[in-house]
């Protein structure tokens, strides 16, 4: 085999495994496939997406459950909503929250705060806990509401019981009769 043969074939078998391993690669972790992962509620999209994909599919309410998804609606600043689960209730107002991509570009919370600040004690409106402030954030963000799967799972203690999160794998390229034998 010449060299410029084997040359053409490393360079394409190169490239093939470049761009089967470059999601992994990814600049950072999105709020939507977190949630997705950690809750069991398979939606896809924009989170601002995810309350009318979610009608008729999962349960969908107001009052926050363990394991269920908080879901965003969208804002000036932030257009495509946000997605968050509940990992606990800690009173008729405030839940603690596990979700991606908030405080942190691509960061991972674990149990953050969410308040109730609506007038109306509905979850209309809620104020998350920023980790540059280190207290609730100034901000109040409306929601659309809670979408139950199911039965909720259990809360998130610590990373071991976290669903695990494969962003991407390297592929096997089956190469025959292409290389010259090893001596």
């Amino acid at each position: 085999m010449n060299l410029k043969l084997w040359t053409a074939q490393f360079a394409l078998v190169f490239s093939c495994v470049l761009t089967t391993t470059a999601p992994a690669q990814a600049r950072y972790l999105q709020c939507v496939p977190f949630a997705r992962e950690v809750s069991g509620i398979d939606i896809r999209g924009n989170a601002n997406t995810w309350w009318g994909q979610a009608a008729g599919r999962y349960d969908r309410g107001t009052a926050p459950q363990v394991g269920a998804v908080m879901a965003f609606k969208s804002t000036r600043a932030m257009p495509v909503g946000h997605v968050a689960m509940v990992s606990r209730i800690v009173s008729d107002r405030e839940v603690l929250l596990t979700h991606a991509n908030w405080s942190r570009r691509g960061g991972i919370e674990r149990d953050v705060r969410a308040v109730d600040v609506s007038a109306a004690g509905d979850w209309s409106e809620v104020r998350v806990w920023f980790a540059g402030v280190g207290d609730l954030g100034t901000s109040t963000y409306p929601l659309a509401g809670f979408i139950y799967a199911g039965k909720a799972p259990a809360p998130v203690e610590d990373e071991a019981t976290l669903a695990p999160l494969t962003i991407a794998t390297a592929a096997t390229v089956p190469v025959s009769g292409m290389l010259p034998a090893a001596h």
